[in-house]
């Protein structure tokens, strides 16, 4: 016959941390929680493998907005996230591959506002539209829109901010096109004037980041007097008054 000693009652209102069940009563209650949710033995919460490349993108992207790629290193990024580096490898393979992720997500969420805002008829309002849309993301998104503009040797799939503003320049194009059609004007050259038009407010972009002043709104107001009260007075075949006589 086998006896099994009983276990000493356990005095009323006393918890498992009070009995000496402390390892066993952890353990019931991390089994009992989602894995997102587990603790460490120091009672950190342990993140998912989803939630952990996150952390690690967001980290990356303040680091290239702050230092850009050739200064920021994967020892930094681990030490923000309290990780050892085999772990930013693991999810990215290295600094390039987070590079890569971070400005690849950056160049969709810009031209994805970019494409939303477009939806006017008028040629002017969409003009407005596109300008208040990439104030609107460099107001919003500062740290994503300095990662796009600043220069790097490595190229994500998506490419970088000079990708985005051919996109752009490509809708751009394809509006001008029509109007030009439309007032006589060679079609062939809308090309040429949406990547006068495009880079013109990019430029006035990356000024505003830094200065803040005037308010995007007669930011945008101005851009748009110029480029559209320029074109509203274009020649067919403007000539250089320079170059006249020679």
């Amino acid at each position: 016959m086998t006896f099994t000693a009983a276990l000493p009652e356990r005095p009323a209102g006393a918890s498992a941390w009070q009995d000496g069940g402390v390892e066993e009563a952890r353990v019931r209650d991390q089994a009992a929680r989602p894995a997102a949710e587990r603790t460490t033995a120091k009672g950190r919460v342990r993140m998912s493998a989803a939630q952990r490349r996150e952390q690690l993108i967001a980290i990356g992207r303040q680091l290239f907005a702050e230092r850009g790629f050739d200064a920021t290193s994967i020892e930094e990024v681990a030490a923000r996230a309290k990780v050892s580096k085999p772990v930013v490898y693991e999810h990215f393979g290295g600094k390039e591959g987070l590079y890569a992720v971070v400005v690849d997500r950056e160049v969709r969420s810009l031209l994805d506002r970019i494409a939303a805002a477009l939806t006017a008829g008028h040629p002017r309002e969409l003009l407005e539209q596109a300008a208040l849309a990439l104030l609107d993301y460099i107001e919003e998104e500062t740290n994503g829109f300095r990662v796009l503009v600043r220069e790097s040797p490595v190229m994500s799939a998506s490419g970088n901010f000079s990708s985005v503003l051919n996109d752009v320049a490509h809708q751009v194009e394809h509006i001008l096109g029509a109007e030009f059609k439309t007032r006589g004007y060679d079609p062939k050259l809308a090309e040429l004037y949406s990547q006068a038009l495009v880079g013109m407010v990019s430029l006035v972009g990356r000024w505003w980041l830094e200065v803040r002043k005037p308010r995007k709104e007669t930011v945008a107001a101005h851009m748009v007097n110029l480029a559209w009260n320029g074109l509203a007075q274009l020649e067919q075949k403007p000539g250089l008054l320079t170059r006249r006589g020679k």
